[in-house]
């Protein structure tokens, strides 16, 4: 009973007062009826329970702002909610809508009934216009059918009105209007409560004092740039650029193209809101300044309607340094990748953006007999520099490209260092260049016409004398390698712009890579030797070909509020030819991990349906198997599904907003053809449901606004390494979810080591 008692929602309440908990609401439309719960007071709609305990427990009586305080009843708030649901519904076209309050308590717990009696919908009979500017009619008349939803047999919807006049607005601010203002259209109508019926007239007047509504065209652009302070004080690097622009830099960081390059209000041209819009959002979009404000205007004093503009720009400061973090534990194996950004923001003036990357990923294994090396299992180090610019950077002449979004020309240059003590260490660099540019808001291009890659890797003297003596020489020569590749990549992505809103959605990216054809096209003009395994060589190497591709393909659906369902499609195939049997190291397929299948740590699923129990037991084989892990487990086929149900637990925990997931992980990785050293790891379409892995889980994510941290718990459901009905580890085992038994036993002596059915994995950001 005490328990029950501390869990009430009234617990925190005086005797005198009463908690809302339930809202009614009668005699509404369906179709309105969720938008008339919301003209009911913020502060009388029911409280959630979990936001209402959480508010009890932490908030020390309102001295800490955790959770949400209860809907203490109130009877002026309940009659201001009525006032406003009666108001919307007359706005519907209910014109005699009436609506009635009753309030019912019980253990002090109340409801809130609102009963409506709508009375007849009334409609729009005759709609006309009455427009005295006839350029300004002219116009109305040529749009209205884009965007109107005011039409005679409409219903009569003040909110509609409202919409309409809006759009309108806009227009003209796209049209040279500059003076135009809403007040400047009014809607006046006729109606008959008996016959339910309005006649309308859509009425827009010319200024006091004119006949028509004057256009306006832009005229001198001033610029000016304030120190990272905001202050512009001090001597400033003044330029008169063109007959347009004059540039004043009070912090000496920027060359006038950087900021006139995205200026897209130009001499001579009618005063377009849109171009307004369009130039302050890219200004914003190179983020180099913190401040890009709308324009101010100054009408000249002459007859001309002219246009003199001012932009006041702050500058963001040049340097800033970002630290990302994640967190993998799954049993006695855990990991964490710690990386750091450090960017230069405003290279050589020109918004150009340096950026040098560090990354340190390390995984441990407690349970190992780990020597010198404390455990450490592997480990890779990455390091890069990269240098964007904010355009189209050739020499070859191109368009503007900024007008759907900042194209960018990134040349970069990318190190990797992979360490597994015991059996190998890997080098590689990467060189590119990549244009990014927009051909419409929603479609994004990625180009790579250059991209230079070298690996190579040695082994251990031991581990590759033990290797070749169990026959097992694809490993040495995929890991202990040296090879190069020069090829192309293409990237397409749809909607990202949308990623971070609640709306329904398609997103898709799309990727192909190509290696290694230009190489293999010189080689045969030129006649380069080939190696001991017959490759040919390019500078005493041999070269890699290979065609990869990717796709990327998410639904976004919205279920009210901050509630969301994703589900993820996540296909890849990677193909050696030509010149190569097998692809790079670094160009296979890896799965699992905190944005993948996320009850598998990395590198630890796959492919298909190998068991690592198949290198036997004791001995040599156990040797090779621990040299192996986290390398054997690849493939050159990938096919990745999530299913993420996101939903809002608290609105404020401890200073974030607390939001939940429920998710479904399924997929796997494949080899391209039946391998000795991967025993049931091919990909066959007769087999890919018993070969795919599944698991379930659920997460927590801290939204601070700014970034959001991520906390996931992920248990396997199905795993593939098993035949039949034991592939259903959590039905069949789930007595040793927690613990030790028969199961993880022959587990451990047969694979050499634990079985663990959770993974935990902290990240930073959504996984996607």
């Amino acid at each position: 009973m005490g328990i029950i008692s501390s869990c009430s929602v009234t617990r925190g309440i005086k005797p005198d007062q009463s908690i809302v908990r339930k809202v009614t609401l009668k005699g509404i439309d369906d179709q309105f009826k969720e938008e008339a719960f919301n003209y009911v007071d913020k502060e009388q709609q029911p409280n959630n329970w979990l936001n209402l305990q959480f508010y009890y427990t932490f908030s020390k009586k309102g001295k800490r702002n955790i959770g949400e305080a209860p809907a203490i009843l109130d009877s002026n708030l309940v009659e201001f909610s009525r006032v406003q649901m009666q108001r919307f519904l007359q706005n519907k076209g209910y014109l005699q809508a009436k609506v009635a309050d009753s309030i019912i308590i019980k253990k002090q717990k109340a409801e809130l009934v609102f009963t409506a009696t709508e009375g007849p919908l009334f409609h729009i009979r005759n709609y006309r216009d009455s427009i005295a500017d006839p350029k300004v009619r002219e116009l109305y008349r040529n749009t209205k059918g884009a965007y109107s939803h005011v039409k005679a047999g409409s219903r009569f919807d003040t909110d509609s009105l409202a919409y309409d006049r809006d759009q309108f607005f806009q227009v003209m601010k796209r049209n040279g209007y500059f003076d135009f203002y809403r007040q400047y259209i009014n809607y006046t109508p006729d109606s008959s409560f008996r016959k339910s019926i309005v006649d309308l007239v859509m009425i827009i007047d010319n200024p006091e004092g004119k006949v028509s509504h004057p256009t306006y065209t832009i005229n001198n652009t001033l610029i000016t740039i304030a120190r990272s302070n905001g202050r512009t004080n001090g001597k400033a690097d003044t330029i008169q650029v063109d007959s347009q622009f004059r540039f004043v830099d009070y912090s000496g960081r920027f060359k006038p193209k950087t900021v006139t390059d995205y200026i897209f209000q130009l001499k001579g041209k009618l005063f377009d809101i849109d171009m307004q819009t369009l130039t302050t959002t890219r200004l914003s979009e190179l983020n180099v300044f913190r401040n890009v404000p709308s324009p101010t205007y100054e009408k000249l004093p002459d007859s001309t309607n002219r246009l003199d503009t001012r932009l006041n720009i702050v500058p963001l400061k040049k340097m800033s340094d970002r630290v990302e973090a994640e967190f993998l534990f799954s049993g006695g194996r855990y990991g964490y990748n710690l990386g750091n950004t450090f960017t230069n923001r405003n290279l050589f003036r020109q918004a150009a953006a340096l950026q040098v990357k560090l990354n340190w990923s390390v995984l441990f294994d407690s349970g190992r007999s780990a020597g010198d090396n404390q455990g450490i299992q592997n480990q890779e180090f990455k390091a890069g520099v990269s240098l964007s610019y904010p355009r189209i950077v050739s020499p070859f002449e191109f368009p503007n490209l900024a007008k759907f979004g900042v194209p960018h020309t990134t040349f970069s240059t990318n190190y990797s260092l992979f360490y597994q003590k015991g059996l190998v260490k890997r080098n590689s660099w990467i060189n590119s260049i990549t244009y990014d540019f927009f051909d419409t808001p929603k479609k994004q291009h990625s180009i790579t016409p250059i991209n230079i890659e070298f690996s190579s890797g040695s082994i251990d003297p031991v581990a590759k004398s033990e290797l070749l003596r169990q026959n097992r020489y694809s490993y040495v020569y995929l890991i202990g390698r040296t090879t190069f590749t020069s090829g192309s990549q293409y990237t397409y992505q749809y909607n990202t712009i949308k990623l971070n809103s609640y709306e329904n959605f398609l997103y898709f990216r799309g990727s192909l890579d190509l290696g290694g054809g230009t190489l293999n096209l010189l080689s045969k003009i030129l006649n380069t030797p080939r190696d001991t395994l017959g490759q040919r060589t390019m500078f005493g190497y041999a070269f890699s070909q290979y065609i990869k591709t990717e796709i990327d393909l998410r639904i976004y659906k919205s279920l009210g509020g901050e509630r969301q369902f994703v589900f993820r499609l996540n296909p890849g195939i990677g193909v050696p030819y030509g010149n190569s049997n097998q692809l790079i190291f670094e160009k296979n397929f890896y799965t699992g991990g905190a944005n993948d299948i996320r009850a598998w740590l990395p590198r630890t699923l796959g492919p298909g349906q190998f068991n690592r129990a198949s290198y036997g037991v004791g001995g040599a084989a156990d040797t090779t198997r621990t040299r192996l892990k986290y390398l054997d487990q690849f493939g050159e086929i990938k096919i990745i599904a999530n299913a993420e149900y996101r939903y809002k637990l608290l609105d404020n925990f401890f200073g974030t907003k607390l939001k939940g997931a429920l998710f479904m992980d399924a997929g796997n990785v494949w080899r391209l053809h039946k391998e000795e050293e991967n025993p049931n790891g091919e990909f066959r379409f007769n087999n890919i449901f018993q070969s795919t892995a599944i698991g379930i889980g659920t997460g927590l994510r801290f939204d601070l606004s700014f970034f959001i941290f991520r906390l996931d718990a992920a248990f396997k459901f199905k795993d593939p390494q098993f035949r039949g009905s034991d592939q259903w580890v959590l039905i069949k085992h789930a007595n040793e979810l927690f613990k030790a038994g028969d199961f993880k036993k022959t587990y451990q002596q047969t694979n050499g080591e634990g079985y663990n059915f959770m993974q935990l994995n902290f990240g930073i950001g959504l996984p996607f």
